[in-house]
């Protein structure tokens, strides 16, 4: 079927107004916290450079493909990921309740914005704590206490909750061109210069040699299973994959622009940010003696001891904390588009509307996470879980991996051969390679992630 038959756009919708437009918003989708808080932390307890190779390696024969897959799915629909995915599965002679994939995408994305940005008011409080000089001079006691006494002051949490909630839904109920493509065009490269502001500082004032070795120089008896399923977890999570937010995007990309291409242009970005993160942070780390293994406390218990210590540390402690809460912006703005364009293309609500709907109903899930970390930390309503371990690992450990799979089976198995290649668009010898990895690679590495994470597999 050539590109004249493709699917008819019967609502009126947007379009990115460039290929980097699109670029740098789904490039802003996948670059969160994940890169820089968690992608950080789990190479330092995972072995460092056995971590970053097994890493980049699932990026390149998953994480990309799969981007590649749910891309195609958007711009072939042209539709939010509800109805696209009902509208596919209609063509392919299937039946519409393949919905059901957009739909646990869209309540992913709510719920993942719920606690994220909870966290994400924690990076703004720190932002105003680097700014005070209230790191000057911290030990590792002063740190802890730091971080445990703000968690305990349910009102601050909600406050910054309430803050950061406001300013996303802010960019979201503007529209693609005014809301999305604005914000993106102005906070990723500020996001990028800032990254390289703090390499270079980093290079200046903490230990560049030991933080490049630790993450460069390959030690091939610290890859154990344990640190190759992490990796192929966080290669798969860091790309926003598997939640509808890259979809919807897709249906805004116009015909004529390589899918292929651009999310080779996705993951570098995606991937960059990580790994220089990455080197700034271990070099402050290793300048002050500290541990590598912290764990998720790395930037909110150990960072802030090194900045404390270091020559114009106020300074570049709140750049850094400006950096993340720059990338968990870009991120949130995409959790919740695919609930908005499913809202406006299925009812006479305006986009403010939805917007002020999702974003009123997140925040008051909000509330009732911050609420987890002090007064309601004794209600742990299934497996010994609070609520916000609680919607962490159902959306990360059960719907983007459970949203990733179903995509893949369904671009490799139900779609037609003719539409998938007509869509992707390049040539046979790489699409074979593509359809091979959605139809077998891809499963299996989801189903071993599953199977992982639920204790199936040591």
């Amino acid at each position: 079927m050539d590109k004249a038959a493709a699917p008819a756009v019967t609502i009126h919708r947007g379009a990115w107004r460039s290929r980097w437009t699109f670029v740098l918003a789904t490039a802003g989708s996948a670059i969160g916290l994940g890169n820089i808080w968690k992608f950080p932390y789990m190479t330092g307890m995972n072995g460092g450079s056995a971590f970053v190779l097994v890493y980049l390696l699932c990026i390149a024969l998953v994480g990309i493909p799969l981007m590649m897959c749910e891309i195609m799915l958007g711009r072939r629909a042209q539709r939010n990921p509800v109805d696209g995915m009902a509208y596919l599965a209609h063509e392919a002679g299937h039946s519409r309740q393949w919905r059901w994939v957009g739909i646990l995408g869209v309540l992913a994305g709510i719920l993942i914005l719920a606690f994220y940005s909870v966290i994400a008011g924690w990076v703004l409080d720190y932002i105003v704590r680097a700014a005070d000089g209230a790191f000057q001079g911290m030990n590792g006691v002063a740190a802890k206490q730091q971080f445990e006494g703000f968690l305990a002051q349910p009102l601050k949490l909600i406050l910054w909750h309430t803050v950061f909630l406001g300013v996303t839904m802010a960019v979201v109920s503007r529209g693609l061109s005014a809301g999305l493509e604005k914000a993106n065009l102005i906070m990723m490269p500020a996001l990028f210069a800032i990254v390289l502001l703090m390499v270079g500082y980093s290079m200046a004032v903490g230990n560049f040699t030991e933080s490049a070795r630790f993450m460069f120089s390959p030690n091939f008896s610290l890859i154990t299973p344990t640190a190759v399923l992490s990796a192929l977890g966080h290669a798969f999570f860091t790309l926003s994959i598997g939640m509808g937010a890259v979809m919807v995007y897709g249906s805004y990309l116009g015909r004529h622009v390589s899918i292929a291409r651009t999310t080779l242009y996705i993951a570098l970005a995606d991937t960059s940010i990580g790994l220089l993160a990455g080197l700034a942070i271990f070099s402050l780390v290793f300048a002050n003696g500290l541990e590598p293994t912290a764990g998720p406390g790395l930037i909110f218990q150990t960072l802030p001891i090194a900045f404390g210590a270091m020559p114009g540390g106020n300074t570049m402690g709140m750049l850094f904390f400006i950096l993340v809460a720059f990338a968990a912006w870009t991120s949130a703005i995409s959790l919740v588009e695919p609930a908005i364009a499913w809202i406006t293309e299925n009812s006479s609500l305006s986009r403010k509307q939805a917007t002020r709907l999702i974003g009123f109903t997140d925040w008051l899930l909000g509330i009732a996470v911050a609420l987890s970390f002090n007064r309601w930390s004794d209600i742990k309503p299934i497996a010994n879980l609070s609520l916000f371990d609680l919607l962490d690992k159902l959306t990360t450990n059960i719907l983007l991996p459970l949203g990733g799979l179903t995509m893949a089976i369904f671009a490799g198995w139900v779609m037609k051969t003719t539409h998938v290649a007509d869509e992707l668009g390049i040539a046979p010898h790489g699409y074979q390679l593509w359809r091979f990895i959605i139809r077998y690679i891809s499963p299996l590495a989801i189903i071993f992630i599953f199977a992982y994470l639920f204790g199936w597999i040591a």
